[in-house]
C-alpha cells in the first residue's frame, strides 16, 4: 500500500469517526478528486457536506497525521 493510499484511508476513517461524514458524501468526494487525499476535504466543503469548522479540523488533523 502506498503512502498516499494509507493517508487517504486514515483521512476517510477520521472523516467517518470524528466528523460523522456520511459514506455517500465521502464517495462523492472520492469520485471528484484527482487521486489526492488532500483534495477530499475541499470537495466535501465545496458541496456543503462539511462545515468550515469541520474543514479546519480536517486540515489540523492532516498536519499532524
Amino acid at each position: 500500500m502506498s503512502q498516499d493510499s494509507t493517508t487517504q484511508t486514515r483521512l476517510i476513517q477520521f472523516l467517518r469517526e470524528e466528523l460523522a461524514v456520511p459514506s455517500s458524501a465521502i464517495a462523492l468526494a472520492l469520485r471528484q478528486q484527482e487521486q489526492s487525499a488532500n483534495l477530499i476535504p475541499m470537495v466535501l466543503w465545496q458541496y456543503g457536506l462539511i462545515t468550515l469548522e469541520q474543514l479546519d479540523r480536517v486540515f489540523e488533523w492532516m498536519e499532524t497525521a
